[in-house]
């Protein structure tokens, strides 16, 4: 078999005197209505054989891990492990084992997926996806988000999917609150493209139109779908999927994480260090952090209340269940999370009275 590397579109670009940079993009891309059957069809065309270990959650691995093995047990030696943990400790386990295997399959949310495309990248192995629930959009990305050994959870370099298997009715039907995780997740992308701009007009830092142009309708095609996603319509979902995945696609493209990460991003990372336990998901955390950080924007935040609250996504913290004073930290700390980030975070240089007044305004707190 080919190395892995030779699986990706790989495209340099060195135009007009700009830096050059690599595009990694999947191969195979299939969203439909029972398409879980079709993996061993996609395997052969990528040439994907020899053995494969197939990584799956407690509950996702009866959902669709058992599915997928069986469907690959005729074309190859199949593994299944169960993961749980995205402690790097844990993490390193699986990737000692995954480097005796031809190719990685995660079947599962948000956690499977992120163990997977890491083990894969760690390991030098392709990786396939497959998302049962569509609670952010690292489905598609090349990031993996972990705790790393200080136990604080950090975004890593991961392996793009070589190909994405999406099935509506198994997505369809994961729980509603990770459906709109993934919603807020996506809409936030109209913080993360309004950040990277700033950080190209103050910092000269590279700046994509085309991946920024993706990020941006991947969010509003999510905003204008929002009813019909509440009513779990098929047109809904795969809209949302398209999205998610075109997100992870314009990271791809811009080889970084900014089409889709910005202050909001570094909000909710900062949510992650305060409160380690707390039960708020990653696209909701992102998705408050968006209200407050397109009013510091000078943008219609309202709008983005009104989408949220389509969805039936969280808008206040008392909602999440986050203290208020948790809330003011996280703003004042998020400027620091990423010192090579720079973001509009950097422009309002919040300390705690403008934190409150800021997260007042908005009605994020009371």
């Amino acid at each position: 078999m080919d190395e892995p590397v030779s699986t990706f579109i790989r495209l340099s670009l060195h135009l007009f005197g700009m830096e050059a940079h690599r595009i990694e993009l999947p191969r195979e891309i299939i969203i439909g209505n029972g398409i879980l059957g079709n993996i061993g069809a996609v395997c052969e065309k990528l040439q994907l054989e020899g053995s494969c270990f197939l990584l799956s959650g407690p509950t996702t691995l009866g959902i669709a891990g058992e599915r997928v093995a069986r469907e690959l047990d005729s074309r190859c030696k199949v593994e299944s492990a169960v993961v749980d943990s995205i402690d790097m400790a844990e993490v390193d386990k699986v990737i000692g084992k995954a480097k005796a295997f031809d190719f990685i399959v995660g079947v599962g949310g948000g956690k499977v997926i992120d163990i997977a495309k890491y083990a894969g990248f760690k390991s030098g192995i392709p990786f396939i996806s497959v998302p049962t629930a569509p609670s952010h959009d690292g489905i598609a990305s090349p990031r993996a988000t972990l705790n790393g050994s200080n136990g604080a959870r950090a975004s890593y370099d991961a392996q793009v999917p070589l190909a994405i298997i999406a099935d509506i009715d198994i997505i369809s039907k994961a729980p509603y609150r990770l459906i709109a995780s993934g919603c807020a997740d996506v809409i936030s992308n109209m913080i993360a493209v309004e950040d990277w701009q700033l950080a190209h007009r103050k910092t000269q830092e590279y700046y994509s139109d085309y991946a920024a142009s993706i990020a941006v309708l991947a969010a509003n095609i999510v905003s204008d779908s929002a009813e019909m996603i509440k009513a779990l319509d098929q047109r809904g979902i795969r809209n949302l999927m398209e999205a998610i995945v075109s997100s992870g696609a314009a990271m791809c493209i811009a080889g970084s994480s900014r089409p889709a990460s910005g202050s909001e991003h570094l909000f909710s990372h900062a949510l992650d260090l305060l409160m380690p336990e707390k039960k708020s998901l990653h696209g909701e955390q992102c998705g408050l952090g968006s209200i407050l950080m397109a009013y510091l924007h000078k943008l219609p935040w309202q709008r983005i209340v009104e989408n949220l609250k389509k969805l039936g996504c969280p808008t206040t913290a008392q909602e999440m269940g986050i203290p208020d004073d948790i809330i003011i930290k996280a703003l004042v700390a998020a400027k620091d999370i990423k010192n090579d980030r720079y973001t509009i975070l950097n422009e309002a240089n919040l300390d705690e009275q403008k934190a409150r007044e800021l997260a007042r305004i908005t009605g994020v707190i009371k």
